[in-house]
């Protein structure tokens, strides 16, 4: 099985300030990647690390500086139509317009892909259906709630039904109810049969959606492999607390999140908590 993502040494420069202040800033420096055909790949790192420039390398935003890049069988640096037409794209902000119908959104994408106006229609039913918005299609989409109005987002994404998407921070800002329902959402896609390359800064997300991640750190890679081994790598101990009765929130769960790296209920009824201490804070 040939890789879907696959990268050697990719870089990208830009240059920052004017004049004889004017510096070279390495936004990703000699990136190599293998993402495989069917899974869902993460891509984790810090604001600045490289992973947007990466991503708009990728889909074709911007162009590299140096490297090479095969995505979906195709030269990335040689064919730039043929890459844009295989893959998907879901940026961070959305790509709806307030007054726009959903149906109208979707229609409109599928005949920007070269499809019939009665193939477009196809799809955009089937794509209103399958992520449960045929209730809401013909309302303007500032109607919809956060989660509604990004599933529209993805909708539009896969409309021309690519080999593989890239979900630039799929649920930042939504609601606990509505991440997960997104996360199903994503998980039906690779069902389907799709390759997924995802971006989040959400640990818990990568953690329970991934078959693989890749983390960047000042523009290269520092780490790759599933998510159980990078924990075993990375993680520090496991702090557990155990309470008698239930609480909303007792005094030992308000010192915890004050003092520990991360916390979460995990038997919320007796408001039992735990968290991950990182290694150097140790004692």
């Amino acid at each position: 099985m040939r890789p879907m993502i696959l990268t050697r040494g990719l870089r990208k420069s830009y240059r920052s300030g004017r004049g004889r202040k004017a510096t070279v800033v390495e936004a990703v420096r000699g990136v190599d990647l293998d993402v495989e055909e069917g899974e869902i790949f993460g891509f984790l790192g810090p604001n600045g690390a490289g992973k947007t420039t990466t991503l708009q390398m990728l889909t074709t935003l911007i162009e590299p500086d140096g490297g090479e890049a095969t995505i979906a069988g195709v030269d990335l640096l040689r064919n730039q139509a043929e890459v844009r037409a295989r893959v998907g794209y879901v940026a961070q902000g959305g790509s709806t317009w307030d007054d726009s119908t959903a149906r109208e959104e979707l229609v409109l994408h599928a005949r920007m892909h070269g499809l019939s106006k009665a193939e477009a229609r196809r799809r955009a039913a089937a794509a209103l259906e399958a992520f449960q918005l045929t209730e809401y299609a013909d309302r303007p989409c500032r109607t919809y709630s956060g989660g509604q109005r990004r599933r529209v987002d993805i909708a539009l994404g896969i409309i021309h039904r690519p080999r593989l998407v890239f979900l630039d921070e799929p649920t930042t800002g939504l609601d606990p109810q509505s991440r997960a329902h997104m996360w199903d959402e994503i998980r039906r896609l690779r069902d389907g049969g799709m390759t997924i390359f995802l971006t989040t800064h959400y640990l818990d997300e990568a953690d329970a959606l991934c078959d693989r991640i890749a983390i960047i750190d000042n523009g290269e890679i520092v780490t790759e492999g599933s998510p159980e081994r990078l924990k075993r790598e990375i993680t520090g101990d496991v702090l557990v607390v155990g309470l008698n009765g239930a609480t909303p929130r007792p005094p030992s769960c308000s010192t915890a999140r004050r003092t520990c790296a991360s916390w979460r209920p995990t038997r919320p009824a007796c408001g039992c908590t735990w968290t991950t201490v990182p290694p150097r804070s140790r004692r």
